[in-house]
């Protein structure tokens, strides 16, 4: 199913000065174990727990748009994944299954006894998700999957720039070139707020999981996912673009009951791209929507809810 998305210029409002810090300042830090070290995770809001898994090379930093209005009505949970962000690295070897059993002794941990979550995953995390669901069955109540690779399809032959030698407008110019090359169509959406969530999270990321990605590792494990998938592309997604249609079918051979939205115009960082048209197609796929349905807020506008959680 196609969305049309609203005209992000005239709809979207532009992505507000300090709007990281203000998130920061709101959350509530958690930790759990991984490793010898912690799995940091950040919350917000009250009410049912949404679990947000952010990609590759990445950080919570991935859903700074969508976060203040995900946790209207609901508690978020965005982790930094093991080895990204501010988490410390996983024991070896490193695999999907791996990281997924961590975040799923988090979610243990984390979630009250008998209560479960709707669990989304971007990219890397999207796979990642689907391992944690198959870990934890008991504690996901639905999974949707953001730019989800791993499907045993061919990925996008991407030429990134090298960033960690550059300074200055360099580093800066080669982060704008990588944004366009990977995580966003439309070069007019690259602001100011992107650069610098690339940045910090360039800066902080020691993990690799480029080499999952044309793996199958996420088709074979949805089959032991008992909770409803969902999966959202962009039109435009950079690693599905040799082929969009068969990753949706490969999908749907792993899970012939799976729900699926394409984003028009979008490319792979798709809930950044075109945060309205992905808030709405999780207005419709996740199972409580119908009870916390609220009117979008502006980024930032981070209400008073969102400095307590009941978790």
């Amino acid at each position: 199913m196609i969305l049309q998305a609203p005209d992000q210029r005239d709809s979207e409002p532009a992505a507000m000065p300090g709007l990281l810090e203000q998130l920061s300042a709101a959350a509530l830090r958690r930790t759990t174990p991984c490793g010898s070290g912690e799995m940091v995770w950040h919350l917000w809001g009250e009410g049912p727990p949404l679990v947000l898994l952010h990609g590759g090379a990445g950080s919570w930093r991935h859903w700074a748009r969508n976060i203040p209005i995900l946790s209207h009505g609901r508690t978020v949970l965005a982790a930094d994944l093991p080895g990204l962000g501010e988490t410390a690295m996983p024991p070896g070897p490193h695999t999907p299954e791996g990281v997924g059993a961590i975040v799923a002794d988090g979610l243990r941990r984390l979630l009250p006894d008998g209560v479960a979550c709707n669990l989304i995953g971007f990219s890397f995390g999207a796979l990642i998700a689907g391992h944690t669901a198959a870990a934890v069955p008991e504690r996901v109540r639905s999974l949707t999957l953001l730019g989800a690779g791993a499907l045993g399809v061919p990925r996008g032959a991407i030429q990134l720039e090298r960033v960690r030698d550059k300074t200055g407008p360099a580093r800066l110019e080669a982060h704008r070139t990588n944004l366009a090359r990977l995580m966003i169509a439309d070069p007019a959406r690259i602001d100011a707020l992107a650069l610098e969530i690339q940045e910090w999270n360039t800066r902080h990321a020691r993990l690799t999981s480029v080499r999952f990605a044309t793996s199958a590792s996420l088709s074979e494990t949805l089959a032991r996912v008992p909770a409803p998938v969902a999966a959202i592309w962009g039109e435009r997604d950079a690693p599905a673009a040799p082929d969009l249609p068969g990753r949706v079918a490969a999908l749907r051979r792993a899970r012939p009951d799976a729900q699926v939205r394409i984003i028009p115009g979008a490319g792979h960082w798709v809930a950044y791209e075109a945060p309205e048209a992905v808030h709405a197609a999780l207005n419709e796929l996740l199972p409580e929507q119908a009870r916390h349905e609220r009117r979008a807020r502006p980024e930032g506008e981070l209400h008073a809810e969102c400095h307590r959680t009941s978790l």
